[in-house]
């Protein structure tokens, strides 16, 4: 009898993203309605164990694919209007994250000491102010300087990032105008020398909209899919929906539509430009659909941005993987009816690479194991802290 032989497991890559780590629950003595996170030691124990056990036998690389930091979402802190985006506050937020999230920080310190470790951050559009050479050297500096060469911070000038041949890595806010930002382009210097982030219309949007709104109604960016929140939230929160709409309504309206009008463009034009600015958290499955089954050399394609976690394999064994979001979610969906949070990572192991055997169909991608998975964490504790 004849077997197959076995291929040892060389690397892991883990890919997370969208976990919006923000100031803590607690701000100068107030409860921050902005704080997204709170599974602070369920992602200790991820990070731990994937740096323990079989997995120091191998390389292991932890990507984090944007959005990790939410510098959108930090309360009370004494900037207003353009000086929210200078880097001097750019540089205050990151630390009032950084200190609202010591231990995360410490176990990533933990993790890359291994020496066979590394970690890649890509940018989002909730943490674009790392754009800002000072706050990415802030970060690197929370490494001891023997390992800081294993934290690499990606601009996305490349558009993608590649870690092992057939797999590519976008966060996904690249798809949408609304959060669309070059990350060379986007910074700004006064007459003084003052740097100052230049955000596109999809974070003031955040910071002037959703960000009040929330006080409120925490869930107000929670909810899946829009449609069915407004239609929902007319019947049963009548005026806080009104509120909302109007707001949206009046916001796009004296931020963009008019913007867009006075370029003189005709009127078709300016409603389907329109049209684009407002396509939010669209279906990137059907948009990336032909980029992944049409390209030879991509086996996977991993997103985020849109909070929905999804795993497609296509006919041809191309993958499509969106690592979903650490954050609390609701969804309306029949077929995806669904209430809080889905720790959702993606796993690639890579193994050796073997001949193929005669009569045995291979593709170039069989030493690829891919898969989306969720953290269930670990306790020995009979209970666990209610959110409502």
């Amino acid at each position: 009898m004849k077997f197959l032989p076995k291929n040892e497991i060389k690397k892991t890559i883990l890919v997370i993203s969208d976990l919006h780590l923000g100031a803590g629950l607690i701000v100068v003595k107030r409860k921050n309605f902005l704080e997204d996170f709170h599974y602070d030691k369920e992602l200790i124990e991820f990070i731990e164990y994937h740096g323990s056990l079989h997995y120091q036998e191998r390389e292991v690389e932890l990507i984090i694919n944007g959005d990790f930091l939410d510098l959108l979402s930090v309360p009370f802190v004494p900037y207003f209007d353009d000086e929210f985006w200078s880097e001097e506050a750019s540089l205050a937020k990151l630390k009032m994250i950084v200190n609202a999230h010591l231990e995360v920080f410490d176990a990533l310190k933990n993790f890359i000491t291994y020496p066979k470790n590394s970690i890649v951050y890509i940018l989002g559009n909730h943490d674009a102010e790392l754009v800002f050479e000072s706050l990415r050297q802030y970060l690197v500096d929370l490494f001891p300087l023997e390992d800081q060469s294993k934290f690499k911070i990606l601009l996305n000038t490349d558009d993608v990032y590649i870690p092992v041949e057939g797999v590519v890595l976008k966060h996904g806010h690249e798809y949408e105008v609304a959060h669309h930002y070059d990350p060379i382009k986007s910074i700004a210097t006064d007459i003084d020398d003052k740097k100052y982030f230049i955000p596109p219309w999809g974070s003031y949007y955040v910071t002037r909209v959703i960000n009040k709104f929330k006080e409120g109604r925490d869930y107000i960016n929670s909810v899946r899919p829009i449609n069915k929140f407004i239609i929902n939230g007319i019947i049963y929160d009548t005026l806080y929906t009104v509120r909302f709409g109007f707001s949206n309504f009046y916001y796009f309206f004296m931020v963009r539509f008019l913007m867009i009008f006075k370029q003189k463009k005709g009127i078709l034009d300016v409603l389907d430009l329109a049209r684009q600015e407002i396509q939010l958290f669209q279906n990137y499955e059907i948009l990336t659909e032909e980029f992944v089954t049409a390209n030879e050399d991509v086996h996977a394609l991993i997103v985020g941005h849109t909070h929905d976690p999804i795993y497609r394999e296509y006919d041809d064994g191309s993958i499509f993987i969106n690592t979903g979001t650490w954050t609390k979610m609701y969804n309306l969906d029949f077929g995806k009816n669904f209430y809080g949070a889905r720790l959702t990572f993606a796993k690639i192991d890579v193994k050796e690479k073997l001949e193929p055997l005669e009569n045995i169909s291979s593709s170039k991608f069989d030493h690829l194991d891919i898969s989306l998975n969720e953290w269930r964490g670990k306790s020995d504790l009979p209970f666990k802290e209610f959110r409502y």
